[in-house]
């Protein structure tokens, strides 16, 4: 099983079982149903519920992409995971302010963590950096709103962003965090990274019991799947930021890869192919668990995240975010 990425203008759909892709040149590729995890759609693509039937049968995500690259929404199969009891819990764990919090304070440490373990890679480089950002760190269990907690999170990830030009290799350079648009090539890659880790998230999560609109770090709301965010401050620093500061230090990505439109720098189509490429490689790179006793790739410990938020909700075992050893 994997994923599949579709940057050209077309239409996919079904045909004697399997799924084509037909471009607006004509040019058709097959891509076996059995085969396929999750599709990920950044051209303008036209289906119908004949495909659609067929993806729910297989039990596969669509998930939709905008001309800019960003993460629009995403289409998956009736839920077959369902545990009411599960959720129930989750819900209460929602309701409880100091359950909440003792959640969404795991999330923000554990992400700290590997800002620090990226941090200390460079430490000749970042000493004074990660002096402040270990500063910050002590209230992360000392305060008692998310709100507070938000706002030390936020300061650590001004601090941390900050630091990125010390360790940068190439000419880029990184002045602030701008999401919407990105201004520069780095917020650039910061950006389309994040959606990736979101949507990764966001299909493993949907493999488990879990409902992604339960959320204790980001505010529940309607039209987005706000656990995946949780879960996403985790890994976004262990995977998506030494990910890409491996692009750039390593030339894998260039100047020549980015497009000014509208005010706002983005990936062409050829960056896009090169992140994307590289991504599936990161996301299915190994490493030994201590407690599995077997190697574990980067996509599957995202799920394995949620199997100990089961556990936590239920009452078998407390939550302890994932801290790389590695």
């Amino acid at each position: 099983m994997s994923d599949h990425y579709i940057f050209s203008n077309g239409r996919i759909k079904r045909k004697q079982n399997t799924i084509y892709f037909e471009s607006k040149e004509g040019r058709q590729k097959a891509l076996p149903v059995e085969r396929v995890d999750n599709l990920h759609l950044f051209g303008e693509v036209d289906l119908n519920s004949k495909l659609l039937n067929l993806l729910t049968r297989y039990d596969v995500r669509l998930h939709f992409y905008n001309y800019y690259g960003y993460y629009t929404g995403t289409y998956y199969p009736r839920t077959k995971n369902i545990s009411g009891y599960t959720v129930v819990q989750q819900s209460a764990h929602y309701l409880d302010s100091a359950k909440r919090y003792y959640l969404a304070s795991a999330f923000v440490d554990s992400g700290v963590h590997h800002m620090l373990r990226n941090l200390r890679r460079h430490q000749e480089k970042t000493g004074a950096y990660i002096d402040t950002i270990q500063a910050e760190r002590a209230y992360i269990f000392d305060r008692q709103t998310i709100p507070e907690l938000m706002g030390i999170e936020g300061r650590i990830r001004q601090t941390y962003y900050q630091s990125l030009n010390r360790v940068l290799k190439s000419d880029f350079l990184f002045e602030k965090r701008s999401k919407q648009p990105p201004a520069d090539p780095l917020n650039a890659l910061l950006s389309f990274g994040n959606s990736l880790m979101y949507t990764t998230v966001l299909a493993e999560v949907y493999k488990t019991v879990l409902h992604p609109a339960i959320s204790f770090l980001h505010e529940p709301s309607s039209k987005r799947f706000s656990l995946s965010l949780d879960l996403a401050e985790i890994f976004k620093p262990l995977i998506v930021d030494p990910f890409i500061l491996s692009l750039v230090n390593n030339r894998v990505i260039g100047k020549k890869h980015f497009q000014r439109f509208e005010g706002m720098v983005l990936l062409n189509e050829e960056g896009k192919k090169r992140f994307i490429r590289e991504w599936e490689k990161k996301l299915a790179t190994t490493v030994k668990h201590r407690t599995l006793k077997r190697k574990v790739s980067y996509r599957l410990f995202i799920r394995l995240e949620c199997y100990k938020m089961i556990k936590h909700f239920i009452g078998d075992e407390r939550y302890r975010p994932l801290k790389a050893w590695w």
